[in-house]
């Protein structure tokens, strides 16, 4: 993954995003979106077959585009974590009632 930034003002954030699609930025648009301060984040697939997307993040004044940008990544990180978490719980679970003799 290679980012590119294609516009920075105090208040925007414009990135090309090389090798992501759909699947990735759709989650950091909708992460981006949950924040009060953030007032636009999309994101643009300009080719099909191209891997490379442009996500744009708008924010309101006091705080930065980045900072934005970065809390959304450390809760889509946190997220995962716990999401870990809890696969690890359910499958140790459904082992115990299994029993040893059908793991």
């Amino acid at each position: 993954m290679q980012l590119k930034i294609l516009r920075r003002t105090p208040q925007e954030l414009k990135l090309e995003i090389e090798g992501e699609g759909h699947t990735f930025c759709n989650l950091l648009e909708s992460v981006l979106l949950e924040d009060k301060e953030v007032e636009f984040a999309g994101y643009d697939v300009p080719h099909p077959l191209v891997s490379n997307t442009i996500l744009s993040i708008r924010t309101k004044k006091g705080k930065k585009p980045e900072e934005a940008l970065v809390e959304a990544i450390e809760k889509i990180r946190q997220r995962g974590r716990e999401l870990s978490q809890e696969i690890d719980k359910a499958l140790e679970m459904w082992m115990q009632k299994k029993g040893p003799a059908q793991k």
